[in-house]
């Protein structure tokens, strides 16, 4: 089934596929697929990974599961993002081999949920995008710039999140106390 189109003049009829949520990340706006967000949660801090890297900034209790959050400013080389009342946690599933893992993705502030047609978007690929960066769908032109549109499931590889994982992943129930 193709995308609906409108008629010029009529009601805009988009894809779900065609829609991005908009994320300020270390002074850049990014833009996940919305099919790749399960929800966003405000940051209430976190527990701290003994022994992880700058970019894995600790565990959240989400309704009973241990959910790890990774910091994306850290992962892409820049400063830890500093906590700010807009901080936010988008929840995310990534896929092992043994099947998906929720991940929560700390960010600086959500935007907005952007319609980006594909017409509108280049490709990674066409950026000059190394095999390194193979998380970046491409570039979404969006009113006069730009929004790095990633693609979470391909964010981080399963070597990097297995090493973070104690067996069988951390999504499993917390003991009560």
């Amino acid at each position: 089934m193709e995308p609906a189109t409108a008629e010029p003049g009529s009601a805009a009829l988009t894809s779900v596929a065609d829609q991005y949520l908009s994320v300020q990340l270390a002074g850049n706006v990014f833009g996940f697929g919305i099919l790749a967000v399960r929800e966003i949660i405000v940051d209430l801090g976190r527990m701290a990974m003994p022994l992880a890297p700058a970019w894995m900034r600790g565990v959240i209790d989400l309704r009973g599961t241990a959910v790890p959050v990774v910091d994306l400013a850290a992962r892409f080389g820049h400063d830890p993002a500093a906590p700010n009342p807009q901080s936010c946690i988008v929840i995310t599933d990534v896929p092992l081999a043994t099947g998906r893992q929720t991940l929560g993705v700390l960010v600086d502030a959500v935007n907005e949920v952007l319609t980006i047609p594909a017409a509108d978007i280049a490709p990674g690929s066409s950026l000059g995008a190394s095999a390194g960066l193979a998380f970046i769908r491409g570039m979404g032109k969006v009113r006069g710039g730009f929004v790095i549109l990633l693609d979470l499931d391909r964010l981080f590889d399963e070597q990097e999140l297995a090493h973070l994982l104690p067996s069988g992943g951390l999504s499993h129930a917390l003991p009560t106390h």
